[in-house]
């Protein structure tokens, strides 16, 4: 560089790029690279650094999309300690994660240049063999990726089960003809840069082969290509360059030039002045080379990167489709797609089949069990109590039963591989077991490798174990004494509280006096004696409950009113009803505990269960003394404590007390389950066969296997009514949920007596008497008195009576009217 340079073609490595991008910034000469592909080499630190062929994050995106096709979770990387090959496997990590999958582990080797000896690589490769992950990425350079196989051959790390994924360095030994034991990397998947097939890409190799190449032996790979495109990339940018005018001149540099003193000599490198207008001819090409069209996009990136994935078999390079960052996963060439909409559904994502280590087809799970695929040491808790779940078989040491037992080796048998298992109990079997030491005791990975049993799903254990999905509902109740509410003769008058029986008698009477007074001028039925009045009363009111009416005429104030009642008795009968049936028919118990709420606001003592996370809720969330708390051992100890007072109520988990009520009927459930979780089983974090056996649950839940097993152990009762379903009192009818229909009947009867003494007052005034009573001396007082009975009179007397005299009065003013004429018209004539 001590020579006047306008490009530089290189380095190779990332680490030299990191260190020459700094001195070309400096210098402003363009630095062009096809194999330093760091995905941290950004054009924002160095812009006069280029990558002429894709960067490693597109390498580690198809490789991650590969890992997730398979259906993989974790992986394991293997790596040399270099900026390539560090930096690719973070970019991977990263990539990895946006898929919901990870690198389990990161396996580091020192520089590829010192390796001498394979120790530090068969460390690491009997590391990764005990762990749980299968599927291996190896991104290193070709001497030590051929010792890294080299070992795991020798150590039984190719055979079926394993997966291995190397990088583009494998693809670039093969092509290049280099020295390769192909037997050592059989079932192997590699990746090679895609560059599609031209007549021009076929010329050159065949001039590669026939004339261009030193040694015969050589082949041509992939980085062939790219470089000669490098070389065109800039010889067609200085062409543009001269044609515009430019000129190639230098200048010495400021900075560089105060370091006369320096062994490097820094002082005699000069400035390129035309640096940034190459660098922005480089950039802004657009041609098309032996590795296809060639353009950058804005971010320097190249235009749709692509690797071709290679199956190795049998001293074969076998190609089971492509990748690019356009597509996807296919498998015919992805410049076939660029023409259409991009499409990166999981349906449309394809690859051939893949002859895997040991010379399966079938695809390796990714994953075996800890340290090698020995038995798995499932923890069981050893129960004093509520052995239905879970408990020794005839005091054996190692076989267990119950419900939970069952479950798990029902999802077991749905799995798609053997899971070999042993059973190791925890606790001394006369006290339930601390069920929190005992979650705890997978997380180290010594004690237990999993967790099965009457295990609740908490928030405190979710975070330091990986549960499966719960295979039962669970929550926190409350259990208290009972009486029956319903085994009593009266029971037919609980739907309605006495306020509302009040109101409703009440409103009979008084629709009844609306339609006597109505009626009673009108109608022959509402005439006669009292007794007939009130027992026409009656009838009238009391048959809308029935739809019965006797053939009667009724005015049409009457009919309103009737007919509003009728729809208010209508609302009232059917929810009375349907009240008592439900008293009737459910069993309706009675205790002061009505539900979590009183018994935090009483004083009285809780039990709970030995053991039980219940213990804690209620002191860290529900604030309860501990003082109050009663630890219980069994349900005979919980049905003694209620009996005698000892306890005001019990607070545990639903599927004890389900199975306690089955057999205690004196007692039962107050409220609703005041918190919501399931039981499950618990595996240690990232576990890969939490995922399987959660869907293997659920797969027994949809074939109705689920059932069928709780049935068995838990679906039993001995009690003729079970109180375990109830959860309270059943709500009675009360006046405030009518008072708006009660209103409204009473405005009807107020409106139609308003218009029906209006009318009485009206035909009153006109109407005269035909008897009048005279006194000797009549006084004000008895004027008053008067008149009031003569208006009560009127209007106890039959409308028909009235109308009669009316009508008769008016004829008889006719006639007088008639008289008084003839007479004043006689008067008038002379005699």
């Amino acid at each position: 560089m001590e020579t006047d340079v306008v490009a530089i073609i290189g380095p190779q490595t990332s680490i030299m790029a990191h260190v020459l991008s700094h001195l070309a910034n400096e210098l402003t000469v363009p630095m062009l690279s096809f194999t330093a592909l760091d995905p941290t080499l950004s054009p924002l630190q160095f812009p006069f650094f280029v990558q002429t062929a894709p960067s490693d994050l597109f390498l580690m995106r198809a490789i991650a999309e590969m890992i997730t096709y398979y259906g993989w979770s974790d992986v394991v990387a293997l790596y040399n300690d270099d900026d390539n090959s560090r930096n690719g496997v973070t970019a991977l990590g990263d990539e990895l994660e946006e898929r919901r999958c990870k690198i389990s582990y990161k396996a580091v080797l020192p520089l590829d240049v010192v390796i001498t000896s394979p120790v530090e690589i068969i460390e690491e490769l009997i590391k990764i063999r005990g762990m749980e992950s299968r599927v291996i990425v190896v991104n290193t350079f070709p001497n030590t990726g051929k010792m890294i196989f080299k070992e795991a051959e020798r150590l039984g790390m190719m055979e079926k089960g394993y997966v291995w994924i190397a990088t583009t360095w494998l693809s670039s030994v093969l092509d290049s003809n280099l020295p390769l034991d192909t037997k050592l990397v059989n079932g192997v998947l590699t990746l090679r840069l895609h560059t599609p097939d031209s007549r021009k890409k076929r010329d050159f190799a065949a001039r590669w082969k026939n004339k261009l190449s030193n040694n015969k032996t050589i082949g041509l790979n992939v980085y062939g290509l790219y470089a000669y495109d490098t070389v065109w990339i800039i010889a067609r940018a200085v062409k543009t360059l001269l044609e515009a005018g430019g000129n190639l001149s230098f200048s010495n540099d400021a900075k560089l030039g105060s370091l006369k003193d320096e062994a490097l000599n820094l002082s005699a490198l000069s400035r390129f002045d035309q640096g940034s207008q190459l660098l922005d001819y480089i950039v802004h090409t657009k041609m098309s080379g032996l590795t296809g069209p060639v353009q950058f996009h804005p971010d320097r990136s190249m235009l749709q990167p692509s690797y071709d994935i290679i199956n190795l078999v049998d001293d074969r390079v076998h190609q089971i489709g492509y990748w690019s960052n356009y597509s996807g996963l296919s498998i015919v060439p992805p410049e076939s797609f660029y023409s259409k909409p991009p499409n990166r559904s999981s349906s449309n994502q394809h690859l051939n089949s893949v002859t895997w280590p040991g010379g399966t087809s079938v695809t390796p799970r990714g994953w075996i069990f800890r340290n090698n695929g020995r038995r798995l040491r499932i923890g069981v808790p050893d129960r004093a109590s509520f052995k239905d779940f879970v408990s020794r078989v005839n005091g054996s040491s190692n076989k267990v039963q119950g419900y939970c037992i069952d479950v798990f080796e029902a999802a077991v048998k749905l799995l798609s591989y053997p899971v070999p298992h042993e059973f190791i109990f925890f606790g001394d079997g006369l006290t339930n077991p601390n069920y929190n030491e005992l979650v705890n005791k997978v997380t180290t990975g010594v004690d237990f490798d999993a967790v099965v049993g009457d295990i609740a799903i908490v928030t405190k254990r979710t975070k330091i174990v990986d549960f499966t999905q719960p295979y039962i509902e669970s929550g926190l109740v409350v259990v208290a004494p009972v009486t029956r509410l319903n085994e009593n003769p009266w029971a037919f008058l609980r739907p309605f509280t006495l306020p509302m029986w009040a109101v409703t008698a009440s409103f009979f009477v008084i629709v009844g006096a609306a339609i006597w007074i109505l009626e009673h001028r009108i109608n022959d039925e509402f005439r006669g004696p009292p007794r007939r009045q009130i027992i026409t009363i009656l009838w009238f009111t009391f048959s809308t409950m029935f739809f019965s009416h006797r053939e009667t005429t009724v005015s049409t104030l009457g009919r309103m009113v009737l007919l509003i009642w009728l729809f208010v008795v209508l609302i009232i009968t059917s929810s009375y009803t349907a009240s008592l049936t439900s008293i009737l028919t459910v069993q309706q118990l009675n205790s002061p505990i009505k539900g979590v709420d009183t018994l935090i606001s009483s004083t009285g003592r809780i039990g709970f269960q030995v053991g039980s996370f219940a213990e804690n809720y209620m002191t860290d969330e529900l604030n309860i003394a501990s003082s109050r708390l009663v630890p219980l051992a069994s349900p005979e100890e919980y049905a003694n404590a209620l009996q005698n007072g000892t306890v005001a109520a019990i607070v545990d988990e639903r599927p004890y007390i389900d199975l306690f009520l089955s057999d205690y009927c004196k007692f039962a459930i107050r409220g609703q389950e005041f918190t919501r979780c399931g039981w499950g089983f618990a595996f240690p974090r990232d576990s890969p066969l939490a995922v399987d056996m959660s869907t293997a649950i659920l797969g027994l839940s949809e074939t109705g296997e689920l059932q069928k097993i709780h049935d068995r152990w838990l679906s039993k009762s001995n009690c003729s009514s079970p109180h375990g379903s109830q959860s309270g009192d059943s709500e009675q009818l009360n006046v405030h949920s009518f008072w708006g229909m009660f209103l409204v009947v009473g405005i009807a009867c107020l409106v139609a007596l308003f218009i029906h003494f209006f009318k009485i007052i009206r035909d009153f005034c006109k109407d005269t008497p035909e008897v009048v009573v005279e006194e000797a001396i009549p006084s004000p007082k008895s004027s008053r008195l008067t008149k009031l009975q003569t208006f009560l009179a009127f209007v106890d007397e039959k409308e028909e009576e009235t109308k009669r005299r009316l009508k008769r009065k008016r004829n008889n003013d006719h006639s007088m009217n008639a008289n008084s004429i003839i007479s004043r018209t006689a008067s008038r004539r002379p005699i």
